[in-house]
């Protein structure tokens, strides 16, 4: 299962965790967890395209955390559009994604 934590101050979101694998499928066939990478990956170069010091992201296989370090109205949109999209994800796939919001 993919674990999605996102964590917010006050309605912001000032980061996140994401690990596992959905086991939907085989490891390259597992279009669960290719729709998660483009929707996060996605939002991560958008909001480093806007100001290239917006976040910090650490990653590896299996695993990213990202720190926003920079928060404006439209870096704030491009991240509650991810969520609002993994959410959606995560409605079809009730077995493979699991959003914690902390």
């Amino acid at each position: 299962m993919i674990k999605i934590k996102i964590n917010y101050d006050n309605d912001a979101i000032k980061g996140f965790k994401i690990s596992g694998h959905a086991n939907y499928d085989d490891y390259g066939k597992d279009i669960v967890c290719a729709s998660v990478s483009s929707i996060v990956i996605t939002s991560i170069n958008m909001a480093l395209l806007l100001d290239e010091h917006s976040l910090k992201a650490d990653d590896e296989p299996g695993f990213i955390q990202v720190v926003i370090l920079k928060r404006n109205e439209v870096i704030d949109k491009v991240f509650i559009n991810m969520v609002n999209m993994l959410e959606e994800l995560e409605k079809d796939y009730v077995k493979n994604i699991k959003i914690i919001k902390e």
